[in-house]
């Protein structure tokens, strides 16, 4: 790559991220092009962010069409791509209100902020987390994560705010009481490893809520949206939370996050609670809306066809290298395979094939690609891990 960029950038950007060795020229549906001509088959989508891939024409016309009216003119206003995309996502989530935000980080502290308001009378104060779980990089996410190298020489963190070790029904039992005011819960973890919680261990969630009247707050940043094969991931289980945030993928491409409640939560926050200058930006409201009109026509069923086909041919690639690949994790396109050595390796291995993925919780490869994937694209994803494996 040129030095040049190289140079520039350090010189310019404080130096935070580990960057791939690619100066991005254009992309296209599955693929991103670089300023030298080559040409990646893109399994990241931006982090699970381009839903439908890059230069969606039905994304480009939105913003078209929504930037020709206006960008933005702050939540001081009325605005119908707001409503249309909120009517829309009650609809898909079976609760009742929504607050727009700009991330999912902002999301999770928003949502921590409204368990906080929604608890304080009721002297329900602690908020839980668990083992392996993302919730952002703002410091209220941060309290209820155990992510070292996020957290280290930047504490203290926020007050009655814990981690609990997944799917470790003892100490559930042992720390939810009266005083809890939330859990939150990823039903599929991003940066944990595509791990899952236990039908045991949400069914003992479910009994201590019922027991002691807490929040369940569902985070659907990454898992959301379509990735999982249904449109939030906790609709694999027979479970409605309190309270959904959600944000990536949400937005097509556009910064977009949202907190979802139901009805009882709808007056917690009085006007001038909470606010956010850009969250609901009509543009990304916009381009939201393109997203789940594209779920619903269809999408959907196709992510659980190529996801089907997808989870086949990773268990060929782990019967094919039992040494290698010991577990094939996930739901739809949000798949990981759990390696038996460091994944990083296995991603530096596959950009030498032009393929983009990578990795999360050490040694599992985090498989994300864009949710109008086709069979094409997975055979030759599936062609190229062969080789890297070998």
């Amino acid at each position: 790559m040129n030095e040049n960029i190289i140079n520039r950038e350090k010189s310019a950007i404080l130096q935070t991220y580990k960057r791939l060795p690619i100066a991005i020229d254009h992309a296209n549906g599955c693929y991103i092009f670089d300023k030298n001509g080559n040409k990646y088959l893109d399994f990241l989508a931006g982090i699970a962010v381009n839903a439908l891939g890059h230069s969606h024409p039905a994304i480009i016309s939105a913003i078209k069409i929504q930037a020709e009216k206006y960008l933005h003119v702050s939540n001081y206003f009325y605005q119908e791509p707001q409503i249309t995309l909120a009517e829309k996502i009650k609809q898909i989530s079976g609760l009742d209100r929504v607050f727009y935000t700009n991330s999912g980080t902002e999301a999770a502290d928003g949502a921590i902020k409204l368990a906080r308001k929604w608890g304080f009378d009721q002297d329900k104060t602690n908020i839980y987390g668990f083992s392996g779980g993302f919730h952002g990089r703002t410091y209220g996410a941060l309290s209820i994560m155990d992510k070292p190298n996020y957290k280290i020489n930047m504490g203290p963190f926020l007050e009655n705010s814990y981690v609990l070790p997944l799917n470790d029904v003892s100490a559930l039992e042992s720390k939810i009481n009266e005083k809890t005011a939330a859990i939150f819960l990823e039903f599929i973890q991003g940066e944990g490893g595509i791990s899952e919680p236990t039908e045991e261990f949400m069914n003992k969630i479910l009994e201590l809520k019922a027991k002691f009247g807490f929040l369940f707050i569902a985070d659907e940043v990454q898992a959301g949206i379509g990735r999982s094969g249904k449109y939030f991931a906790f609709q694999h289980h027979n479970i409605l939370p309190d309270v959904i945030i959600t944000a990536k993928g949400l937005g097509g491409g556009l910064p977009l996050g949202a907190i979802i409640t139901n009805e009882k939560m709808a007056n917690v926050w009085e006007k001038g609670n909470h606010g956010t200058t850009y969250g609901g930006n009509a543009l990304a409201c916009a381009t939201g809306m393109v997203v789940l009109n594209e779920l619903e026509s269809g999408l959907i069923d196709q992510i659980n066809s190529v996801g089907n086909y997808f989870h086949l041919k990773l268990t060929e690639i782990m019967s094919k290298f039992p040494d290698k690949v010991l577990e094939v994790r996930g739901r739809g396109l949000m798949k990981g395979l759990l390696l038996s050595f460091d994944a990083t390796i296995l991603v530096e291995k596959l950009l030498e094939q032009f393929v983009i993925a990578n990795a999360a919780s050490g040694t599992v490869l985090r498989i994300v690609p864009p949710l109008i994937v086709t069979q094409k694209e997975i055979d030759e994803f599936i062609e190229k891990l062969d080789i890297c494996l070998k």
